[in-house]
């Protein structure tokens, strides 16, 4: 818990992949905006370089240097990609409250304090910068990666069921106490979105500020840095993490689409046989028998791909409405033991920390 009669210490984490042109400059930028507001919250910045391939090993270690009692730097022997990065960041935190910054300053620097102070005004959880809320606003981001991150945090929204506005971003703050008892498991870009959705069960108090994305200064280094997101794979593993918010909405959803349209069918094929029963019995000749059998054989004589695509869509939404039920279980099921389990391991670092 804050000790609020004292300066609350924040661990400000930047993971960093192949970022030696921009490193040490942007480092420089943060520690001289947290010394602006010394008077209000002490503070250390946390580089995790995850396996670098280039210079940024060198850089940081000579920043630690610089500034042993305010700057470390955390190495990664391989590159573990986004999410162990900021597992490890969390890992190694120091801080009462943690905030994950973007190492290209996409976000400025302020937003370390803005997110902060709201965590701690609030009493939150989760503090994110949201682009895409009303007050956001996004500048010289490419657009094609611009439209497809604007979509893929729609589809999110869409499918949980709290209605946030920025899932995939990584520039937040955290209460550590919060942080550190989730049990992440994604490695990549998926761990924000993981994240948001394991907030969500536990009933975490998650708030999100508009913030500017903003590009400018990063479009100067096109060519230089090495780090970019690849964005189809992040896209798609944008996609599948929505899934996992409620999955049994998109089975039960295709499965009922189906349904309808099987029954349109099937509808419409036994009002032609009983037209045509109605029909033949009209020009019968006495003693002459039109059973329903007779007028079935013959639509499917005259229509059998009606039959054929009616009776398979039919069986097909059975199976999506199948697994939407036993996703909506399985679900339930998975909620009640992260409680659990979460429950164990925070009573765990309790009576470690004692």
């Amino acid at each position: 818990m804050m000790n609020m009669n004292q300066k609350p210490f924040l661990s400000v984490v930047a993971p960093c992949y192949n970022e030696e042109a921009i490193l040490e400059i942007n480092i420089e930028t943060v520690k001289k905006y947290l010394e602006s507001d010394k008077n209000k919250y002490d503070w250390e910045i946390v580089i995790i370089n995850d396996g670098s391939k280039d210079k940024t090993a060198e850089i940081a270690d000579a920043l630690v240097d610089k500034y042993p009692n305010r700057v470390r730097a955390i190495h990664h022997p391989t590159n573990l990609n986004l999410g162990n990065a900021i597992k490890t960041g969390f890992k190694n935190s120091r801080g009462e409250v943690i905030v994950v910054i973007d190492i290209d300053l996409s976000y400025a620097e302020n937003y370390i304090v803005e997110m902060t102070d709201k965590l701690i005004e609030t009493s939150a959880d989760v503090v994110m910068a949201s682009p895409y809320m009303k007050g956001g606003k996004v500048t010289a981001v490419p657009f094609f990666r611009r439209i497809m991150s604007s979509w893929v945090n729609r589809f999110m929204r869409m499918a949980a069921q709290d209605k946030y506005h920025t899932f995939t971003g990584m520039v937040r703050a955290y209460r550590k106490e919060f942080v550190q008892t989730l049990n992440l498991k994604t490695k990549d870009y998926e761990i924000n979105p993981e994240i948001i959705y394991k907030g969500m069960i536990l009933r975490a108090k998650m708030v999100e500020i508009p913030a500017h994305l903003d590009w400018t200064e990063q479009n100067k280094f096109a060519g230089k840095r090495t780090s970019s997101l690849r964005v189809l794979r992040s896209f798609f593993s944008g996609l599948m993490s929505g899934f996992i918010f409620r999955p049994y909405i998109f089975f039960i959803g295709i499965g009922a689409i189906l349904m309808l349209l099987s029954l349109y069918e099937l509808l419409w094929l036994f009002y032609d046989v009983l037209s045509d029963l109605a029909q033949s019995s009209s020009v019968l000749l006495p003693g002459e028998e039109r059973s329903f059998s007779h007028s079935l054989a013959a639509e499917f004589k005259q229509n059998p791909q009606s039959f054929l695509v009616g009776g398979i869509t039919f069986i097909i939404s059975i199976q999506f409405l199948s697994l939407g039920f036993l996703s909506l279980q399985s679900k339930r099921y998975f909620e009640e033991l992260f409680h659990l389990g979460t429950s164990i391991k925070k009573q765990t670092v309790n009576q470690n920390i004692s």
